[in-house]
């Protein structure tokens, strides 16, 4: 990142500056999304979460204490505004798949015409959106932000123990899911046959 930090910025947004909120919304915009879309599963409720957290930054901006890194607080933010976000998508009606418009649906994964990046990438969110967001989270923040466990445990709230563990057994459950794309696997502690 060229030019001025954070801290910088964020001094200078609070004293009124808007170039300076400018810049520090638009350094940030690319990772807010990105928690965001891995959180929710998809690009419109992504996108409804990235610009809640851009206003809640703008508004909470005066109230930042300086406590934790800037990034910090903002992935917290932007994790509340994608859990918000999945909450708000709970109480929609659920439209049945009989109902459904041939481009509302999420892109197929394999295909001619998908570059095999773009088809891991379609793989890694359709199997991370499978796994519990209590284990989603962690693993977000920690693989795709690149939060240290402290930063984790600071964002959600959680004990830096509890925070390893679901980081762990989030893995292992994106992992079995990679596995197996039909969706047929269950959390690993699910896969055990059952004894008679």
């Amino acid at each position: 990142m060229a030019g001025p930090d954070d801290d910088h910025l964020v001094s200078r947004a609070r004293e009124g500056d808007p170039a300076a909120l400018d810049d520090l919304l638009r350094r940030h915009h690319d990772r807010i999304h990105g928690v965001c879309r891995r959180l929710t599963g998809n690009d419109a409720d992504a996108l409804d979460a990235t610009q809640e957290a851009l206003i809640s930054i703008v508004r909470g901006l005066p109230r930042f204490d300086g406590r934790s890194s800037f990034s910090t607080w903002v992935y917290r933010i932007a994790t509340n505004a994608a859990l918000d976000e999945l909450r708000r998508r709970r109480r929609r009606p659920v439209t049945s798949l009989d109902d459904a418009r041939p481009g509302r649906r999420e892109p197929a994964v394999s295909g001619p015409s998908v570059g095999e990046a773009v088809s891991d990438r379609l793989a890694v969110d359709a199997a991370l959106a499978q796994v519990p967001l209590e284990f989603r989270a962690p693993v977000v923040l920690r693989d795709l932000c690149q939060l240290d466990y402290a930063e984790i445990a600071e964002v959600l709230d959680l004990p830096a123990g509890t925070v390893r563990s679901r980081i762990s057994r989030g893995r292992a459950m994106l992992a079995a899911r990679l596995a197996d794309p039909g969706g047929n696997s269950g959390p690993p502690t699910d896969r055990r046959t059952p004894r008679p």
